[in-house]
């Protein structure tokens, strides 16, 4: 669980992307339709990351602090903003609970709402959804929906639901003038005069990996979409032809010429045609992978191919 309590702009930063990593990553407790799909940030036009404490007796009160960027007209990300939340609401809840917050801004009239600075009301002139979740849901979620801001949930590591409906966002003035040096306005952050700092280099390099996963995915898209154009329609055949996995990565870069063998760590159990099923300590020929294990590699098993969570296996040192 991350620390609410406000600190200063460089832990924010860095809680940041720790949290942003938390929210994406494909892990045993977190299966790859538990993700926010890395098109939702890479085509996000401003975000905020905020780690929240809801006490409750009677009254709720809830509180917390982050940071917001926002996408520059150049397509690079903004120095952030420090702010944050405050709230109070009704119900019968005891206790207290500790979560993490990220809320995705899709159109610019929220990110210029986080700009005025003062005080935010969520839920007011900005529509706000629960965002989607799990990849291959461009298509079918996100170019439909208008909300112009986007929430994701995390409490004790699983996704929850969250209601902001009159919760109050804060511009934390003077944690930006100890780390800016001077008096600056949350518009003049946000809308690139200032650079971003080195400080929050962990942040840029996380939110930079969202960009590439993309575009490679739209790369893949584009191939597959293309040859399905281009293929002649399929003959007839007594035996049932090998099924083929409905996107298969097409590696940008380093990619190994000759299969390698890896080791489950984690069970997988396939979500849509063409994932490649297996049980932890299964051994699994690699047959097509990326530079990163954040991604989707393919491979065989029991002679059966297809994809799957690369960071579910190790590679072996044999």
């Amino acid at each position: 669980v991350n620390n609410p309590i406000p600190s200063n702009l460089k832990s924010e930063a860095k809680k940041a992307a720790k949290i942003l990593r938390e929210f994406t990553e494909i892990t045993s407790r977190n299966g790859p339709d538990k993700i926010i799909p890395p098109h939702v940030i890479a085509k996000a036009k401003g975000l905020a990351v905020l780690s929240v404490i809801k006490a409750g007796f009677l009254v709720t009160a809830r509180g917390g602090s982050g940071i917001v960027l926002a996408r520059l007209p150049n397509g690079t990300w903004s120095a952030p903003s420090a702010i944050g939340i405050a709230g109070l609401g009704g119900g019968f809840e005891i206790g207290i609970e500790v979560s993490d917050l990220v809320i995705i801004l899709n159109h610019e009239r929220a990110v210029e709402a986080f700009a005025k600075g003062g005080n935010l009301t969520l839920g007011g002139n900005l529509t706000v959804a629960i965002g989607p979740l799990g990849r291959n849901l461009e298509g079918d979620v996100s170019l439909r929906s208008s909300a112009a801001v986007y929430t994701y949930c995390k409490s004790r590591g699983l996704f929850a639901g969250v209601s902001l409906e009159g919760t109050c966002l804060i511009e934390r003035k003077e944690t930006n003038r100890k780390f800016y040096g001077q008096d600056i306005r949350a518009s003049s952050i946000l809308f690139g005069d200032v650079p971003f700092p080195p400080q929050a280099d962990d942040l840029y390099e996380t939110l930079a990996s969202f960009t590439e996963v993309y575009e490679n995915e739209e790369q893949r898209g584009k191939a597959v979409r293309e040859q399905r154009v281009n293929d002649p329609p399929a003959r007839p055949s007594s035996r049932p032809e090998p099924h083929k996995p409905s996107v298969r990565p097409t590696p940008p870069g380093n990619s190994w010429n000759s299969p390698v063998e890896v080791t489950a760590l984690y069970s997988f159990e396939g979500q849509q045609p063409g994932d490649l099923s297996f049980k932890a300590g299964d051994k699994i020929t690699v047959t097509t992978k990326t530079n990163s294990q954040f991604d989707w590699w393919e491979g065989t098993i029991g002679g059966q191919t297809g994809i799957f969570p690369a960071n579910y296996v190790a590679i072996s040192n044999d």
